[in-house]
C-alpha cells in the first residue's frame, strides 16, 4: 500500500513518473541517459533518482554501476495499491488527488493512441468494456483477481523471455448508476 504520504509524494512528480516509466518498460538506465531522454540536465535526473532511490521505487544495479556512473532499475511491487482519501490527513490529500491527476492524463494519451494500435497489431492490442452486476464483496473478489491475474502473467524486464513485450494493462471501474 501506497500510503506513506512522502513515498505518494514522490510518485507525484511527473519527471519521476517519466524516468519510472522508461526503467519499467526498458530495464535499466543511467542518469545521464535518462537526461538524454527527458532533456534535462544530469543534476536534475540525478535528484530525483536518488528520490525513488529514497523511497524503495528503484535500485542501483551495482555490477554495471563503475566510478561516477551508477546504473538503475525499477525494485519494489509491481503492484502499487493507492490509499483512499479518508486513509491520509487532510493536509496529504492534495498529493493524492495529484497522483491522480497525473494518472489520469497517462491514461488519456493511452486510450487515444489505443485505436491505431489495435488496426496495427490486433494480436497485441486488445479491448473489453462491459458492465457487471456485482456486491461489493463480489467487486473486491474480482479487482484481487484481477490483480493476482496480471502479476501472474507479468514479468521484471530481465526475467521476461525473449518475445516477451511490454504492454499497458489499464482496468477502470466504477459506478454505472451514478452517470
Amino acid at each position: 500500500m501506497l500510503d506513506d504520504p512522502a513515498r505518494l509524494k514522490a510518485l507525484a512528480h511527473p519527471m519521476r513518473r517519466r524516468m519510472l516509466h522508461h526503467l519499467s518498460v526498458h530495464g535499466e538506465a543511467t542518469s545521464t541517459t535518462l537526461g538524454e531522454l527527458l532533456g534535462a540536465k544530469t543534476g536534475t535526473t540525478s535528484y530525483h533518482l536518488r528520490q525513488l532511490e529514497k523511497y524503495g521505487f528503484i535500485e542501483e544495479i551495482p555490477e554495471r554501476s563503475t566510478g561516477r556512473e551508477r546504473w538503475w532499475r525499477k525494485a519494489g511491487p509491481r503492484d502499487l495499491r493507492l490509499p483512499t482519501p479518508d486513509q491520509l490527513a487532510p493536509e496529504d490529500r492534495p498529493v493524492l488527488a495529484e497522483f491522480h491527476r497525473l494518472g489520469m492524463e497517462e491514461d488519456l494519451e493511452l486510450f487515444r493512441r489505443f485505436p491505431e494500435a489495435y488496426r496495427r497489431d490486433p494480436d497485441w492490442a486488445k479491448g473489453s468494456r462491459g458492465l457487471g452486476r456485482m456486491t461489493k464483496a463480489e467487486f473486491h473478489d474480482f479487482y484481487e483477481a484481477y490483480i493476482e491475474l496480471l502479476m501472474k502473467y507479468s514479468h521484471r524486464p530481465e526475467d521476461a523471455p525473449p518475445d516477451a513485450r511490454p504492454l499497458y494493462v489499464r482496468m477502470f471501474a466504477l459506478p454505472a448508476d451514478e452517470d
